[in-house]
């Protein structure tokens, strides 16, 4: 199938497919959409099971940017990489530099899935058009974010400000996850987690006052809110039917399998913050960085995204329709009167 066949292709303006024959490097770039020239997007390494997988992934992530940067105020547009295979080195890294060096711009890299900060640094070596590492970290941001979004749905759900006392299974314990379980305990709630990770788990058990589930059985506990917090695709026909949350609010990518399940989801009552506009925590701290915003002005936007959520909410409570097309009805309005 070719590119412009796939599914997900959504009048894409750059799609590039990249082999770097000395290191074995594979990888495609996808630029949804520009915004005053630019676009940004982080860099995603995963295991697919074919070249297919890894374009519809990238289709889908790289759209799904356009829309997050739109409802996070940023003035770029989205992109996404994906690296096929996780077995790294320093030479595919260094490798997958200089070609994100050679878009002169008008794409920005960053942190996704399978790429840790130390890997940034060694992609920093061959351009500068990367943003992250060690001491440049976005998962207190992201996490702020989806804590701001959890108010917002407890306030419209239960009427209330705080989070204290309310049950929340928190779906994978990776750096957003425990930065958020910290905001969590904060506020008074009582905490379920669950990773395939011992290692996450036994970090998140020593530091904080929770309670480990079976993943297997996260997604159903009977819970005030769920927090997917791991891979995407989790809300889906089969999965959906089951959730005893009232609430999910979570920081994954790509929470829904198909654009159906935002309509399912309303069907059965379940109050869904729509992932891209609650995790925008990180693209606010990168954007924002890149515009040199100070730490308190970019908290300050983050700390907005509680009344971005009220409006999704409250917009699709106003149409009777799924939180999704809300959002993303607020976000294309914003795209058409962006400069390209």
């Amino acid at each position: 199938m070719g590119v412009f066949d796939q599914k997900e292709f959504r009048d894409h303006q750059e799609v590039s497919f990249f082999h770097d024959r000395e290191s074995g490097l594979k990888a495609i770039i996808a630029i949804h959409h520009r915004v005053n020239g630019r676009a940004g997007g982080g860099i995603r390494m995963r295991e697919y099971a074919d070249e297919q997988e890894a374009l519809t992934d990238v289709l889908r992530l790289s759209r799904a940017m356009t829309y997050k940067m739109a409802m996070a105020g940023a003035e770029v547009g989205g992109a996404k990489t994906v690296v096929l295979g996780v077995d790294k080195s320093e030479a595919k890294l260094e490798a997958l530099g200089r070609i994100i060096d050679g878009f002169e711009g008008r794409y920005v890299a960053g942190e996704d899935v399978g790429v840790t900060p130390e890997d940034i640094l060694i992609i920093k070596r061959q351009t500068r058009h990367v943003i992250g590492g060690p001491d440049d970290t976005t998962s207190p941001m992201t996490a702020l974010g989806i804590y701001q979004g959890m108010r917002a749905a407890v306030q419209q759900r239960f009427r209330q400000e705080s989070l204290k006392g309310m049950e929340v299974a928190v779906q994978g314990a990776g750096n957003v996850a425990w930065h958020l379980m910290f905001h969590l305990t904060e506020a008074g709630a009582k905490i379920r987690i669950a990773d395939v990770d011992s290692a996450a788990l036994e970090r998140a058990s020593t530091a904080y006052d929770v309670t480990v589930v079976d993943p297997e059985e996260i997604l159903f506990q009977d819970v005030d809110i769920l927090a997917p917090c791991a891979l995407g695709g989790v809300l889906n026909q089969e999965t959906i039917p089951h959730i005893q949350a009232q609430i999910i609010c979570g920081c994954a990518n790509n929470q829904l399998a198909t654009a159906a399940d935002d309509a399912l989801l309303q069907r059965r009552g379940l109050l869904y913050v729509p992932d891209y506009v609650v995790n925008a925590g990180g693209v606010i701290v990168g954007t924002g960085v890149l515009a040199g915003a100070g730490a308190a002005e970019i908290q300050q936007r983050v700390e907005e995204i509680y009344h971005t959520c009220q409006r999704v909410i409250e917009k699709a409570v106003a149409e009777d329709t799924g939180t999704e097309a809300a959002a993303n009805s607020l976000a294309e309005a914003i795209i058409r009167r962006a400069p390209a």
